[in-house]
Formats: C-alpha cells, sequence, structure tokens
C-alpha cells in the first residue's frame, strides 16, 4: 500500500515486546501527533528485528524520516539486546540501511512513561486518589511478559520520562508464605528477581508454588486446561478471577499482592506524587480485583511511610497502545517537532 505524503514529518514508531511487536506509522501537522496505521506482529516468529521492520516497509512505500523504537530490555548507546528475545538491535546500523535520518531506541517503559502524557482521563483506572494532589515525580511499573518499571523526573514545569532496570531488583518477600515462595524459586534461580514473580510467569511460578509445596490441591481439570494451553497465566488468571478453583483464587491474590508492595516500593524510590502508573498487558485485565482493598493496602503498608504514599494517586493504564504513542511522541520530542515540556 503507499501512502500519499501530505506532510512534512512522517515517524515510524514501534512497541517491541517479548511477545508481540506492534508498529505504527504516525504523521506530525502542526506539532500535533495523527496516526496513520498499525500491524501487530508475534515477535518470536522473527529471528531479529531488522527482519521484521523490513516486512512492514515492503507493505508500505512511505518516505520515513525519524523512526523510535520502544523495546523491551536496557539500551545503551543506542543499542540493545533485548530481555526476552534472542535480537540485538542497533539503531545507527538500521538507519543507514533504511535511510532515515534518524533512529532512537528507548526502553519500552520509557515508551510507556511517554505514551502516559497522551492519554486522557477515561484511558485510566483510578484506584487510589489523594484528597490534595502533589506536583512531583511520577513512575511506571508494568507486569506482562516481563516486569519493567520507569519514571518521570518533575523538573517544575514538565515530566522527563527516564528508563530503569527496577524489575530486575532482588524480589523482597514480606510473609513466612513469601519467604517460602523465595526458596521455592531459588531452587532454580539464582537471582531471584521482582520479574520472577511480577509477569506471566511470575503468576504460573506461584501457581506452582502453591501446587508443589501442597498447600491447595490442583483440581484434575485445572491441570488438563493448563496443559493444553500455550499461556497458563492467562488461564490460572481468568480461572482466578472467575473464581472457579481455589488454587488459582490464592495464586492471582498473591500476585495482587505483591505488586502492590512493588508499586508502593517504586513510588517511596522514585518519590512518584505525581503519580504511580500501573501498564502492562496483566493489570487491565484484572482491574475488577485490583481494585478492592488487597493491592492498594499491600501499597500502603510501608510503616513509617504510609502517610506519605497516601498523598500518591495510583492508576492503572488502560490503552494499551501507550508505548507505541510513547515512541511516536519521543520521536517528535527528540526530532524537535514538539516543544520539550511535557505534562501528564
Amino acid at each position: 500500500m503507499k501512502l500519499h505524503e501530505e506532510h512534512k514529518t512522517m515517524i515510524l514508531a514501534g512497541d517491541i515486546g517479548g511477545t508481540k511487536t506492534n508498529l505504527g506509522l504516525f504523521v506530525v501537522k502542526d506539532h500535533q501527533l495523527r496516526p496513520v496505521l498499525e500491524e501487530h506482529f508475534a515477535s518470536q516468529e522473527f529471528p531479529e528485528l531488522e527482519m521484521l521492520v523490513q516486512t512492514f516497509l515492503d507493505k508500505h512505500e512511505v518516505n520515513i524520516q525519524y523512526a523510535c523504537l520502544s523495546i523491551a530490555g536496557p539500551v545503551i548507546d543506542n543499542r540493545c539486546k533485548t530481555t526476552n528475545l534472542p535480537w540485538t538491535v542497533d539503531a545507527d546500523e538500521m538507519c543507514r540501511r533504511h535511510s532515515f535520518e534518524k533512529v532512537w531506541l528507548i526502553n519500552d517503559l520509557e515508551g510507556n512513561a511517554h505514551g502516559i502524557t497522551h492519554l486522557r482521563d477515561e484511558e485510566f483506572e483510578v484506584l487510589h486518589a489523594p484528597e490534595t494532589p502533589v506536583h512531583g515525580n511520577a513512575c511506571v511499573v508494568s507486569a506482562g511478559t516481563g516486569l519493567g518499571e520507569a519514571g518521570l523526573f518533575w523538573n517544575g514545569d514538565g515530566y522527563i520520562p527516564f528508563a530503569c532496570e527496577g524489575g530486575h531488583t532482588d524480589f523482597a518477600p514480606r510473609s513466612d508464605e513469601e519467604i517460602e515462595l523465595f526458596k521455592y524459586l531459588r531452587r532454580d534461580h539464582q537471582h531471584v528477581s521482582y520479574e520472577r514473580v511480577l509477569s506471566g510467569m511470575g503468576l504460573y511460578a506461584i501457581y506452582s508454588f502453591l501446587r508443589d509445596t501442597n498447600r491447595y490441591p490442583e483440581p484434575e481439570w485445572v491441570a488438563d486446561e493448563l496443559a493444553a494451553v500455550d499461556d497458563p497465566a492467562a488461564a490460572i488468571s481468568m480461572f482466578g478471577m472467575q473464581e472457579k478453583a481455589e488454587i488459582c483464587v490464592k495464586a492471582l491474590d498473591m500476585f495482587i499482592d505483591i505488586y502492590g508492595s512493588e508499586c508502593g516500593n517504586a513510588a517511596l524510590k522514585f518519590m512518584a506524587f505525581g503519580g504511580v502508573f500501573i501498564g502492562g498487558g496483566i493489570a487491565p485485565k484484572i482491574r475488577e480485583r485490583m481494585k478492592g482493598p488487597r493491592f492498594i493496602e499491600s501499597f500502603l503498608n510501608k510503616g513509617r511511610m504510609r502517610a506519605i504514599l497516601e498523598k500518591m494517586p495510583v492508576k492503572i493504564i488502560l490503552n494499551n497502545k501507550t508505548a507505541l504513542l510513547g515512541a511516536a511522541r519521543c520521536a517528535m520530542l527528540k526530532s524537535g517537532q514538539l516543544p520539550s515540556r511535557v505534562t501528564v
């Protein structure tokens, strides 16, 4: 399909995840970002990102000036070795290969941080709202294929998003049961990070812990269902939400407890008076259960710091295109098409 270019600036944006990749074309007109088209790909079907991007470009004959890819992994000197895929991505090489003016790589959570500035109020589920909002830093915590985190620095006039690898910090159990979960995970993993618990694989790991330590019986029909699906975590989540099996309910509740606690940890580390934004693919699917008291109580349960956390808004991001929008917005900012002031 050939696109008729009526606008000066065309941006290729990407949200590159361990499970799926979304690519989109955006145009910039009068400092406004406007989507043109979007396509979705299964990431693991491609041996490298270059092949995936070339597949997209072969279908759309268009002159792209800038590209920004929001990618799941640490970005160093505009290169990234992806965390959950066997890819190494070099932005400068991609720029030369496709004759783009400039290509930027950003961490996927940095993309989310840019993207939330583009969302409307109705694209958030509010879990906690302080009586008197306070300006300050913000943060994003997103559980999905992995666990990503990012910050937004408040400079007094707007937000500056930045990446981190907080999802790979040490898992800190808070109860006897969580200590046993830690010991269970440490049998197979030298380093037990929060990502080992707060992710799709993490939910399945919690379920396996409850089953293998005989805390809850596994119904035969659940075992059959999990053996038949590609994504057992999604099935556990669904059965837990529907309260069809006690072991699934308990696994989901334990996951939510730990999720709330880690969001509280991030909130304190970033001093996120501007808000804690929960992204990723899991939270929107279980938001009705996260709206209960369990998540927020774990978030607030930081001893003397409880009064500080009570002043911080907590919201679930409902728009699953946030990282893609954020990548496009970041390209606008870095290319000079958007004023530097960014607000939420």
